[in-house]
């Protein structure tokens, strides 16, 4: 039943962003901001907690996961560090995905040799 709740709710996170390439004039970085953008709100007030629990990975590896990811770790950090702590918490906490994505998208550039659309 887990991968169940995990599939149905990143499933609805990806429609949403679907819909929103499809019935608007947002560009997908915009989508990319507005998806961040909403997982740490929705963790700063206190929404989201609730759906990755429920969820688990269906809401942790969309998006809005990396912003609940950020907003969590900030808030670890200013509550052990103080007001120092937002300034780096978002980062200690997304680090490994952060080091990942940039690791596998070299290692994918040197497969692909990626160019022009031309």
């Amino acid at each position: 039943m887990e991968f169940v709740k995990a599939f149905v709710v990143g499933g609805l996170i990806c429609v949403i962003g679907q819909i929103l390439i499809d019935n608007t004039k947002l560009t997908p970085a915009r989508i990319l901001v507005i998806f961040v953008t909403s997982g740490v709100v929705l963790t700063a007030v206190g929404l989201y907690e609730p759906l990755v629990e429920f969820a688990g990975a269906g809401a942790t590896v969309p998006l809005t996961g990396f912003g609940y990811s950020i907003a969590s770790g900030v808030k670890e950090a200013v509550n052990e560090y103080g007001i120092l702590g937002a300034l780096s918490g978002g980062i200690t906490a997304t680090a490994a995905g952060i080091t990942a994505s940039i690791f596998f998208g070299y290692i994918i550039a040197l497969i692909a040799k990626p160019g022009d659309k031309s």
